[in-house]
Formats: C-alpha cells, structure tokens, sequence
C-alpha cells in the first residue's frame, strides 16, 4: 500500500511562492506522481504529473510556466513549486499516485490535500 501526505500549504498574497511537499511511504518510484486541486464548488482538477524516473512532466495550461513539479525517489518524496500566485489558484492541493496521466481516475492512491490560500 502507499500513503501520502502532504504539507506546505498556507496563506499568501498574489505573487509570492510556495513550495508543496508530498511524502510517500511505499513504493513510489515506479509510480507517476501527480498534482490536483479542488477549489470550492468546483471538481477536482489536475495540475501537473511527473513520471516515475521524473523524466517526463506535465503541466495544466493554467499553471504552465509558473508551477514545476519534481521528486527525489530517495526520499519517496514529490514537489510542487509554485510561483507567482493568484487568487484563482486557491484550492485544496491533493498529491496522488498512479500512472502518468491528466486524469483523477488513473490515479490508484490520494493524500488528503493541502490549503492553498492567494489574497488579492
């Protein structure tokens, strides 16, 4: 079985940083990793995904050029840097694992999110 849990969420205003950290226990390596968010009264959305050997990414069109995501298999741990905020990045962040895809439903294992808060 595999366990995430995630940390780094927080209130910021628009343009700062931040920096979302995933710990797997369990055997991630062979597993992509991927990010999701929910803001509220919306679906869950996907953010970005990393292969197992995080050769290839993938980003949302929303978050491309401002979020990258990354891992350390030595760690069993994922990332997800995130500049330049906006207000319309609000959501609760959720780390899954999975195969390499954009879809929630290709993802077997989920954390239970982070708050990410972006004031105007």
């Amino acid at each position: 079985q595999v366990q995430l849990v995630e940390s780094g969420g927080g209130l910021v205003q628009a343009g700062d940083s931040l920096r979302l950290s995933c710990a797997a226990s369990g055997r991630t390596f062979r597993l992509s990793m991927g990010w999701f968010r929910q803001a509220p009264g919306k679906d869950r959305e996907f953010v970005a995904t990393i292969s197992g050997a995080g050769i290839n990414r993938y980003y949302a069109d929303s978050v491309k050029g401002r979020f990258t995501i990354s891992r350390d298999n030595a760690k069993n741990t994922v990332y997800l840097q995130m500049n330049s905020l906006r207000p319309e990045d609000t959501a609760v962040y959720y780390c899954a694992a999975g195969s390499h895809s954009s879809q929630k439903e290709d993802y077997d294992y989920w954390g239970q999110g982070t708050q990410v808060t972006v004031s105007s």
